[in-house]
């Protein structure tokens, strides 16, 4: 092999820091309930130019998807690289630890490998707020607040003095400067860390929680839309099914769902066109409001010349719906509830601005981040290191992505698997496995899951394929 040739390789292959290097520095920013609703994703509505920038210069995954569609399984998932089967988290006041309570974390394995590994905001969830003191350095700061406190307007806060998370509007905007709001002091309060740890490795994870409900952000943020030409989702009514499926596929009820109990939210029925419009254009004022969190957090890496030093991710922990089909909110197993944004910026990384429409899954996270930093996680994970895909964006990848969530007060499963051209669901009694019923969707065609094909006789091979892709599970789908 010539001389030319093993330096070109030694360029494109990028396999992390070797003995005797610096370590690589991990910013870790998550965000909460952030659908793929982002320019740099293709949305045309969205203003978010520092994410948008960080697309540019890291690499993007177009088709990423959480394994649980709500907070806490979804962030137990990831921070442990471990599935919901394996760590079952039916509600959102069980902390993992009382599942796993000896589990490894992501940061604290790299605090156990001599990282600084410090939290803001909401990283993990689990309420009331649980902190995860193993896994830090120093105990973890805003990691959640009463829902009182999302709010600045009397109106909206009154409420909440009885009880802390006591709902008001589901929207608010008010003249303040960014710190006015949680998320606003959480990017503060990280920039003045980096100040502080800029001389040690360190895992910094910035948790926000925008756009979650309610939709509250600076005015200014809100000014940067116009509502009117904000358009409502094609199909926009609650779909018409057998009630019995009705229950099993979706969260948002004709009388129930979270978004019910806010006070400007009809208490049955579809949510009126006007507020839809109200609650899509708070959602991306959200969206730019997290966007400018990011572009402070990023430019304070430049500024202390940590840029060639930090890997930076971005991601969320589930998607959501926005009136599409009448719907609202997360907790199943639909494309728009499953698939998130996620991007890296790695240095050394030889396709800047890449895109790739790999399959890919939150739980993946855990074994990237590590190899990519040159330490061995010798603990069961449940996810595959994507470190193939930053060499090679276009490569094949994985066959499936897979996603489940508990339904009829947990009585039942759902489960689904993502493949590059199809989403098949099948329903389950918990105790028994029995099977309750099963849909395939065309995604090609059919983005809003509305024409199942189970019983169609052209797509039977399809049905059965994918029945047993889900029956084999995730390691049946690795490349």
């Amino acid at each position: 092999m010539n001389r030319l040739l093993i330096i070109s390789l030694l360029l494109f292959c990028y396999c992390g820091p070797t003995s005797g290097q610096q370590k690589l520095n991990v910013l870790f920013i998550c965000v909460d309930d952030m659908r793929p609703d982002l320019k740099c994703y293709g949305d045309k509505i969205a203003i978010t130019p520092n994410i948008d920038q960080l697309a540019g210069s890291g690499i993007l995954f177009e088709r990423a998807y959480c394994q649980q569609a709500l907070c806490a399984p979804s962030r137990a998932s990831l921070m442990t690289g471990l599935r919901p089967d394996t760590l079952p988290i039916p509600s959102e006041n069980i902390h993992f630890r009382t599942v796993l309570p000896n589990v490894v974390t992501l940061p604290q394995f790299f605090k156990q490998q001599g990282y600084h590994a410090q939290a803001f905001g909401k990283v993990y969830h689990a309420y009331p707020p649980q902190p995860d003191k193993i896994s830090w350095t120093v105990p973890e700061r805003m990691l959640d607040i009463p829902k009182r406190d999302e709010y600045l307007r009397p109106e909206n806060r009154v409420r909440g003095f009885i009880n802390p998370m006591e709902k008001g509007r589901s929207t608010e905007f008010i003249e303040t400067v960014d710190e006015g709001y949680q998320d606003g002091q959480v990017a503060l309060a990280a920039m003045e860390t980096l100040d502080t740890i800029k001389h040690k490795p360190f895992f910094l994870a910035v948790g926000f929680k925008r756009p979650h409900l309610p939709f509250t952000a600076p005015k200014k943020y809100w000014d940067m839309y116009n509502r009117d030409t904000i358009p409502l989702p094609a199909d926009n009514r609650y779909p018409d099914d057998e009630e019995t499926m009705r229950k099993l596929r979706y969260d948002w009820q004709p009388d129930n769902g979270e978004m019910r109990n806010y006070t400007d939210i009809p208490s049955r029925g579809d949510v009126p066109d006007e507020k839809a419009k109200e609650l899509i254009h708070g959602y991306y004022a959200c969206i730019s409001y997290i966007d400018a969190q990011v572009g402070r957090l990023l430019k304070k890496l430049d500024d202390l010349g940590l840029r060639e030093k930090t890997i930076v991710i971005l991601w969320s922990d589930n998607g959501y719906l926005l009136g599409e089909r009448g719907l609202w909110g997360k907790k199943d197993n639909s494309e728009k509830s499953t698939r998130v944004a996620l991007i890296m910026r790695v240095p050394g990384i030889k396709q800047p601005g890449a895109k790739t429409s790999a399959l890919v899954e939150l739980v993946d996270i855990f074994p990237t981040l590590t190899e990519l930093c040159g330490i061995q996680f010798s603990g069961p994970l449940q996810g595959t290191s994507m470190v193939p895909l930053l060499k090679n964006p276009g490569m094949q990848w994985k066959k499936a992505a897979y996603s489940s969530f508990p339904r009829n007060n947990n009585k039942a499963m759902a489960y689904t698997v993502r493949t590059d051209n199809y989403r098949y669901h099948e329903y389950r009694e918990k105790q028994s496995g029995k099977l309750i019923a099963q849909e395939l969707y065309d995604m090609r065609n059919d983005i809003f899951e509305k024409v199942n094909l189970v019983n169609d006789k052209n797509y039977h091979q399809i049905v059965v394929a994918h029945a047993g892709l889900l029956k084999d599970g995730w390691r049946a789908a690795l490349p």
